[in-house]
């Protein structure tokens, strides 16, 4: 039941995926840990320089001898007008007074987002990264060719049948199904976000039935049973977000922590006043006041630079009000433990159900 493609791919022992969460969650501890203890641990480069994703690849290689990957952000064209900004700076500024937040907002270029993403790519090359996975598209058929050829295993995410289907008509090896109970971002790139926030039982036996490389399967699932469900539809492997950012070698802040421990599955709700993009997370004060407003503010990665220092600020000063608290909708079953913990718990409910 556990050994297949997938875990055949990936050089891992059992076919448990660290969720690549984004922000400094995934430290080298966490991403090491989940490699030595049978998963595969992977960095959430997302938002990372080429200098910082060169400096973490390295020390992870200090900490384990085994497979590890890394998760790269697709950019795209992004459009943004002076009437959504002057919204969103009209809304933020009390906010950004409140947390005693710098207004001297940089926002970057599309070419600036494209030549980082291409220098990420160099770094990963040249650290000979065996596994690397892409959230909000797929990358040019060049960078699948180069990377390809350096035998990198490719991962790419998808939230509807289409998305799958491209997936893996781009050359991917396995396709990363995200439900719409995933916390945080979700990988939709063709679909608009309304029509994507499928279930993920129902999303894994679609999928499978229409593609012919590995399907992981991605949200809100936390525990044995939830590995067990989604290979009883097919899918050869989880990745998990939440579980992993609970565990004590997360880099996650402390409040963010303790919000997951006591949420209940009804209080984690979608938002795009964050980033600019649908995220789900524990609802609070700014996701509530911003909620009417969501439509009038600029996309991805727009919004996400704008609201940068008030998310910053907000957890220094431990205000949960206005910090991105992300969660997938299975907080009850979330715990505080190691990551050794975590997974041998998993296999065992797995192996006594046998």
């Amino acid at each position: 039941m556990l050994r297949n493609e997938m875990t055949e791919h990936l050089h891992i022992q059992y076919p448990i995926i660290q969720a690549p969460m984004a922000g400094g969650i995934t430290t080298s501890k966490l991403v090491a840990e989940v490699s030595n203890n049978g998963g595969l641990g992977m960095i959430g480069a997302g938002y990372m320089s080429p200098i910082q994703i060169r400096e973490q690849i390295r020390e992870i290689k200090e900490l384990t001898l085994n497979h590890f990957g890394i998760n790269l952000f697709v950019p795209r064209e992004f459009d943004v007008t002076e009437n959504e900004m002057n919204t969103a700076n009209r809304l933020l500024q009390p906010i950004r007074e409140q947390l005693d937040v710098e207004t001297d907002m940089e926002i970057s270029t599309f070419n600036k987002v494209t030549e980082t993403f291409q220098q990420q790519i160099k770094v990963i090359i040249e650290e000979r990264v065996p596994v690397c996975s892409f959230t909000f598209g797929i990358p040019s058929k060049e960078i699948i060719e180069r990377l390809k050829q350096q035998n990198i295993i490719l991962m790419g995410t998808a939230t509807t049948v289409n998305e799958a289907i491209e997936v893996e008509k781009s050359g991917m090896d396995i396709v990363v199904v995200q439900g719409s109970e995933a916390g945080g971002h979700r990988g939709t790139f063709l679909d608009e976000e309304q029509e994507s926030l499928v279930g993920l039982m129902s999303l894994i036996p679609q999928v499978v039935d229409h593609v012919s490389i590995p399907v992981v399967s991605a949200g809100g699932i936390m525990d044995g049973r939830g590995l067990k469900a989604s290979i009883c539809l097919g899918a050869q492997g989880v990745q998990m977000g939440t579980a992993f950012l609970t565990c004590l070698e997360s880099g996650a802040n402390a409040i963010h922590i303790e919000e997951i421990l006591h949420a209940t599955e009804d209080q984690t709700v979608l938002t795009r006043a964050f980033s600019g993009k649908s995220a789900r997370g524990v609802n609070n004060k700014f996701i509530s006041n911003m909620k009417q407003h969501e439509t009038s503010l600029p996309d991805f990665p727009v919004q996400n630079s704008l609201t940068k220092g008030i998310r910053k600020n907000a957890s220094l000063q431990k205000n949960r009000d206005y910090m991105s608290l992300w969660s997938g909708q299975s907080p009850r079953l979330a715990k505080r433990q190691t990551v050794k913990s975590l997974i041998q718990n998993i296999m065992k409910e797995v192996n006594e159900s046998n």
